[in-house]
């Protein structure tokens, strides 16, 4: 690899290994493999990880050191569409946590990728399937996490959205009766979500929906399709035969017993490269469980 980094006013004075681990969140190993394999210049000249910086200056780190790489299990069962010495490009089926947590201590799909650390930098909820970026270290978690991204998902829901195409402008919070549960709220966190519709199928009272995101809210698009009255199929927490928003009278209920979790998937992700800053765009078909659930 090779980083180029400017150093800015506010790091005036401080030495380069506290801009690489508080600024760029490199950990101490990473630091330590740059000092002992690497090479890192100041200016131009080489310098070492206790220099001084002031505003103006120039970082410069080359570092090859193939020992200090991360590389995903060569017998995961998850489907990888890009991975370097960064980034980790997959997709996640569905009914899958992304990082282990204590209902599921024993398989996550960070596991099921690597027995060493990684980095979320976007998380899908357990039951929706699709595309995610994950970052082997800090650096390249915080430099993608903090650039444009583009997410854009498909959801089956039921009825139609009246008008077909538009956004969804409203706050999210949490439920005050529950740890989980997410609901429109005046007070909560401002929220956006872009929908559009692909196709209706009136015969089964669902739609199929394009989701583009301008935040990304805890549940955001679950809970904004249901606060129109289209809640996903198969949602267990905000469908029709959920316990905190039950519609026994929604028409063709019945299509719950198609599909074994909330009909959504991530189908679009796009994000700035943490170390070319090329843009990687990456795109990701309807499930066969969603295909299922429309033909069945």
């Amino acid at each position: 690899m090779q980083l180029t980094i400017q150093i800015q006013s506010q790091d005036t004075g401080k030495k380069i290994y506290d801009i690489l681990r508080d600024r760029y969140q490199m950990s101490n190993l990473l630091c330590k493999r740059i000092r002992l394999y690497g090479e890192l210049y100041l200016n131009g000249f080489p310098a070492r990880m206790i220099a001084e910086v002031k505003e103006g200056d120039s970082i410069l780190i080359i570092y090859d050191d193939a020992e200090g790489i991360i590389h995903t299990k060569k017998d995961t069962d998850i489907p990888i569409l890009f991975e370097d010495d960064w980034i980790i490009v997959c997709e996640k089926p569905g009914n899958l946590v992304t990082h282990p947590s204590w209902q599921h201590m024993d398989d996550s799909l960070l596991q099921r990728l690597c027995d060493q650390r990684l980095h979320p930098i976007m998380r899908l909820d357990r039951e929706t399937s699709g595309l995610i970026v994950i970052a082997k270290n800090g650096y390249a978690h915080n430099t993608v996490s903090k650039n444009k991204m583009e997410k854009e998902y498909v959801g089956i829901v039921y009825g139609e959205f009246d008008p077909p195409e538009g956004t969804i402008d409203q706050p999210i919070g949490r439920d005050e009766n529950s740890i989980m549960i997410r609901i429109v709220r005046p007070d909560g966190h401002p929220s956006v979500t872009h929908y559009k519709t692909i196709r209706t199928i009136p015969e089964k009272n669902m739609s199929v929906v394009s989701y583009k995101l301008e935040t990304g809210r805890c549940h955001q698009i679950r809970v904004h399709s249901l606060f129109l009255g289209h809640p996903l199929v198969g949602d267990g927490l905000y469908g029709p035969m959920s316990n905190d928003f039950p519609n026994p009278e929604m028409p063709h209920i019945e299509n719950e017993e198609h599909i074994s979790r909330q009909a959504l998937h991530a189908c679009k992700l796009g994000f700035f490269h943490p170390i070319t800053n090329e843009w990687m765009e990456f795109h990701s078909d309807m499930p066969k469980d969603m295909q299922d659930l429309i033909n069945a």
